[in-house]
């Protein structure tokens, strides 16, 4: 076997491991809601987005005929609609979530629309969805921005889940490095600001350890 064709399949390797990985993190989130049966603490559209995110990549990884991009977002449809459904299935208003379900289903659909219809060139197809993903996926990555703010103020890291860090910080490099193996932008760009936004989660988990949260909060009580 060819040194780089190794080095391709351990890159493919790690994208769908550290992906999915980072994908079942939800399974936490799925597991509370049917012990409770209730929607509380966790949050509806993390879900919908990466859902829809997940989507759009797999529109693209069949355009490129890219195996790694079929698979993982294939995969990480199914798991995101799962939540999406345990979640309807408890929480008690459901017409606000079904309106925002139902509006980015439509522009996801607008979209398809567009690109397979209105660009018939599949060059262009691949680059316009191509943009199209990394946007989608870089302000994904720095929509919780305001979340570490939040954090710094008030010096806990309770609201952030460690293992969700880890496993967005190597899924984020692995996508990276193999983007950037494949020389496609659209792939590497979008996620450095994972690796970006996760180092800092990292740092705040060092500055704010969980620990001493509970600590803190046992003696306040």
């Amino acid at each position: 076997m060819q040194p780089g064709t190794v080095v391709d399949s351990l890159l493919s390797g790690a994208c769908v491991l550290f992906t999915l990985g980072m994908f079942s993190t939800g399974l936490s989130d799925l597991r509370h809601m049917q012990v409770t049966r209730s929607v509380d603490s966790v949050q509806f559209l993390p879900f919908l987005t990466t859902d829809v995110n997940n989507l759009s990549w797999l529109s693209y990884g069949v355009l490129k005929q890219d195996g790694t991009l079929i698979i993982v977002n294939a995969v990480g449809a199914v798991l995101q609609t799962l939540y999406i459904l345990v979640y309807l299935h408890y929480c008690p208003r459901k017409q606000a979530l079904l309106l925002q379900t139902a509006a980015l289903l439509g522009v996801l659909l607008m979209g398809y629309g567009y690109f397979w219809l209105m660009v018939p060139d599949p060059d262009t197809q691949l680059q316009q969805l191509g943009l199209f993903c990394s946007v989608f996926t870089i302000s994904m990555y720095f929509s919780p921005l305001a979340d570490l703010a939040n954090v710094i103020k008030t010096q806990s890291t309770q609201r952030l889940s460690y293992s969700l860090t880890i496993a967005t910080l190597l899924s984020s490099a692995s996508w990276t490095l193999y983007g950037f193996r494949l020389r496609d932008l659209y792939i590497m760009v979008p996620n450095l600001p994972g690796i970006f936004t996760s180092l800092i989660r990292l740092w705040l988990f060092r500055k704010y350890p969980q620990e001493k949260d509970k600590n803190y909060r046992l003696l306040q009580t």
